[in-house]
């Protein structure tokens, strides 16, 4: 009796908000100076103990088991995991589960003391960190150009720390809540490795960190660094890549729900996105961050069924050395998804853009002298494997002009140094439209086995570049609900001919590949 209400007592202490102090005992036979004195008064305090009706506690005499029941199920509701030991928290759990009887008898639900005890451990101490780790082995061929593009080094065989991030999260109220994400390895922070013969990790970065928050008028306020993805919100990529969107920003957003209206406005700056930069003969660059980046998104879902949305994406130039050049740009679009059944979804997305004189395109061209407007567009039906019994289905058809600003790697089958359909643009015709065809299936066989195949396909709509394939197939098997292992093998064909000779790749390149992810 005395060692359970010695464990009670640890952890009414450590759900205690003020300081420790000598608590006031309300029972007139717990005579101050007894070891327990401020532990029954605590618990007393808590509404954890009550006395019997001529206010006596009758500590000397023995507690029913039924007494002891209820005791541990009012400790549970009061106990404080910001204060709660890992120790205290497994004590309540053991005593739990020894009055679990009782505590059915007396009405108390154990499957939601159960729960409550899950909450309060995954709070303990209100920092929670996790962690994802990727290793490929890669096996490459390599193209008629003598490149291999699947790998990291430019070298046939490649073993890569491909990921490593940690995530470190804390709910500092019930308003209030801080995430940081560090990231390394080959996919550090989005740029190539750099790294030599003895693969040593480079491009370690905060790639997020960020505080959440309420204002008035239930206002959602993000501070920080973060991700802006409204294609991934919605459910509109698999795989890689976005068209567009998927990119860091530190600044402000807000966000407020109207019942079925949501809106997200965002200002900042130090976006890695970025427009070409013809000087360094590279597409991509942020150009010292020198832009500030204006981002509003307005999404309308009535019910599960469907939802309907638009973003507006301006990007301004605000950097003194580049002031005199017309680089700002401005992309908008309007997306919206369907489901015909909770397997049977239609979705898709379109964007328009508008560029400055002296942006400049995927093809090194000033926008002043090409298509200045493009637009891009995919339709999406997917099908899950609960309908089609034997495995899922992505079907996707895209189209985007030529100078259209957006990722063109979008899908390729991992992220970091990867072969793709989409490699030539840079030599495609500014005038023309390239076509996409993306289809992926995805079998999980149990809960172990899975495999895939994938194909993807473009047309660049361009005199003498061939078209592009890309056909892959994998195996995973889950090892332990953290260990995870895959067997892939993909190849892209670029074709046989080119456009003058501006650089492109010709030629099949292949890769197998082995991976190991480890969820912690």
């Amino acid at each position: 009796m005395k060692k359970f209400l010695a464990v009670i007592a640890a952890l009414a202490l450590a759900a205690a908000a003020a300081p420790a102090m000598a608590a006031s005992n309300p029972f007139m036979d717990v005579p101050q100076g007894h070891w327990a004195y401020d532990a029954v008064g605590l618990l007393a305090s808590r509404g954890i103990v009550s006395g019997y009706p001529d206010g006596s506690f009758k500590g000397a005499q023995p507690a029913t088991r039924y007494e002891m029941a209820s005791i541990v199920a009012r400790a549970l509701v009061a106990v404080d995991a910001d204060k709660a030991s890992k120790q205290d928290l497994e004590l309540l759990k053991k005593l739990v589960m020894e009055f679990k009887d009782e505590l059915d008898a007396l009405g108390v639900k154990v499957d939601q003391l159960d729960k409550r005890v899950a909450v309060l451990e995954d709070g303990v101490g209100g920092w929670k960190i996790r962690g994802t780790f990727l290793f490929e082995a890669k096996f490459s061929g390599d193209t008629d150009s003598g490149n291999y593009l699947f790998t990291e080094n430019g070298r046939k065989n490649d073993f890569e720390k491909e990921q490593f991030r940690l995530y470190l999260t804390k709910q500092i109220n019930e308003d209030t809540y801080f995430y940081a994400e560090y990231r390394t390895g080959a996919d550090g922070s989005g740029a190539p490795a750099g790294r030599g013969g003895r693969g040593d990790l480079q491009n370690m970065s905060w790639a997020q960190l960020f505080v959440d928050t309420k204002l008035p008028y239930d206002i959602g306020l993000r501070v920080g660094r973060f991700t802006v993805d409204f294609e991934d919100e919605n459910g509109l990529y698999t795989d890689n890549d976005a068209i567009f969107g998927d990119f860091r920003i530190d600044g402000f957003q807000l966000s407020k729900q109207w019942n079925a209206f949501r809106a997200t406005a965002i200002v900042g700056r130090n976006d890695n996105y970025g427009l070409y930069d013809a000087t360094a003969d590279a597409w991509g660059l942020d150009l010292d961050s020198a832009f500030m980046a204006y981002i509003l998104d307005l999404n309308w879902t009535p019910n599960e069924k469907f939802f309907l949305g638009g973003t507006g994406y301006w990007f301004d130039d605000d950097s003194t050395g580049i002031d005199t050049l017309d680089l700002a740009t401005a992309t908008y679009a309007a997306y919206m998804g369907y489901k015909f059944t909770p397997a049977v979804e239609l979705k898709g997305i379109y964007y328009w853009q508008n560029y400055g004189d002296d942006v400049v395109t995927p093809q090194g061209l000033p926008a002043f002298a090409v298509e200045d407007s493009p637009n891009a567009w995919k339709a999406i039906l997917s099908i899950d494997q609960d309908l089609l019994k034997f495995t899922s289905l992505w079907i996707e058809y895209s189209q985007q002009d030529n100078t259209f600003f957006g990722y063109t790697d979008r899908y390729a089958i991992g992220g970091g140094a990867y072969d793709f359909v989409g490699l030539n643009m840079g030599v495609a015709d500014p005038f023309g439209t390239s076509k996409y065809w993306f289809v992926k299936a995805e079998q999980q066989w149990n809960d172990k086995w899975s495999s895939f195949a994938r194909f993807a396909t473009v047309d660049y709509d361009t005199v003498n570049l061939d078209d592009a394939t890309e056909w892959g197939v994998g195996i995973g098997y889950q090892y332990t609900p953290a260990i995870y292992f895959e067997l892939a093998y993909d190849q892209v064909d670029h074709g046989d001919s080119i456009t003058g000779n501006q650089g492109g790749e010709v030629g099949k390149d292949h890769v197998v590949r082995f991976s190991t992810s480890v969820n912690f």
